[in-house]
Order: C-alpha cells, then sequence, then structure tokens
C-alpha cells in the first residue's frame, strides 16, 4: 500500500512538473505579450505631458515656433491614441481574459490579433513624438 502512495505521489509530481516546463517553454501568451507592450509605453505618458507642458511656452509665429506647435501636436495625439486604445481594449476583453489568461472565442483571438498590430504602433507612435519633441527641445 506504501508503494501505491508513493508511486501516485511521484506521478502527480512529474505531472505538475511537466506542466510547468511546458509553460516556461511556450513562453507568454499573445494577451501578456500585448500588456507588455502596454506596460512598456504606460509610464511615458507622463513624459509626454511634460514635453506639451515644455512646447506649449516655446509657440509662437515664427518658423521654429510652428515646429514646436506640430510636435506638442504630435505627442497630444499621441496621448489621446493611447486613451482611446485602452478604453476599446477594455471594452472588448474583461479581467479574467486580460490577467488571468482565460481562453478567448474565435472573435476576441480576431481581437486581439488586430490590438497586437495597434498597440505597436501606438508603441511608435509615443516613441516617436517623444523623440521629435525631445529633439527640438535639444534634450537628445
Amino acid at each position: 500500500m506504501k508503494n501505491y502512495v508513493y508511486l501516485t505521489i511521484l506521478l502527480l509530481t512529474l505531472s505538475f512538473s511537466c506542466k510547468e516546463k511546458e509553460k516556461e517553454v511556450e513562453g507568454p501568451s499573445q494577451m501578456e505579450q500585448v500588456m507588455a507592450i502596454h506596460d512598456e509605453v504606460m509610464p511615458k505618458m507622463s513624459t509626454l505631458g511634460k514635453l506639451v507642458g515644455e512646447l506649449n511656452t516655446k509657440i509662437d509665429t515664427t518658423e521654429m515656433g510652428l515646429k514646436y506647435e506640430a510636435a506638442m501636436k504630435d505627442l497630444q495625439a499621441a496621448h489621446n491614441s493611447m486613451m482611446d486604445w485602452m478604453k476599446g481594449f477594455g471594452d472588448r476583453f474583461d479581467s479574467d481574459e486580460i490577467l488571468n489568461g482565460k481562453a478567448l472565442s474565435d472573435e476576441k483571438q480576431k481581437w486581439l490579433d488586430l490590438e497586437e498590430v495597434k498597440v505597436k504602433d501606438l508603441k511608435e507612435q509615443i516613441n516617436s513624438s517623444i523623440a521629435n519633441a525631445e529633439a527640438l527641445l535639444g534634450k537628445e
């Protein structure tokens, strides 16, 4: 009888061990990858705000002043894009799907594919608008 108990424990341990290794090999899910991009650019929102404030004080009717205004508008557009993306993403997916890996329906999987493209574009928009503003302000 003891042998059966030990054998059962051994099999359960191996089973859980194999499942953990499978998960490690797979890597992050698509949802986790999308959220990682969001988490990477979200802290940059405060940078957007600071740069908008700095550029706003330099706007005038000169050629350089108009460049500052264009850069400020790009930063504001990036900020609005982030807010719009987060709202749309939150409307499409519930917290269990986002945070706990709940399985997605076929329709939601298609949405996630689209959201992945959107968040990558959003990352580029935020990073390029910051880089442009910092270059204009001589912060590179």
